[in-house]
């Protein structure tokens, strides 16, 4: 991947950010809580879930606009 120079610089950073939140998020081992009481449970699943769906969203638009930077 090269990296991009000029106006969309700022939306390559973005894409590289989110990128790496979503390789967290998905990491995150969510399954692993089912078989925790939810006393125990260190993060809500559906909170995971919430934001693995925002930052895929986000990572589509970004994706979208550094389209339309492309020559």
């Amino acid at each position: 991947m090269s990296t991009p120079t000029g106006e969309n610089h700022h939306l390559h950073e973005l894409r590289v950010e989110v990128e790496t939140e979503l390789i967290l998020v998905e990491s995150s081992h969510s399954e692993e809580v089912a078989d925790l009481p939810v006393t125990e449970w260190l993060f809500d699943p559906a909170d995971v879930q919430r934001d693995e769906i925002g930052l895929r969203s986000l990572l589509g638009a970004v994706e979208a606009l550094e389209g339309d930077f492309r020559p």
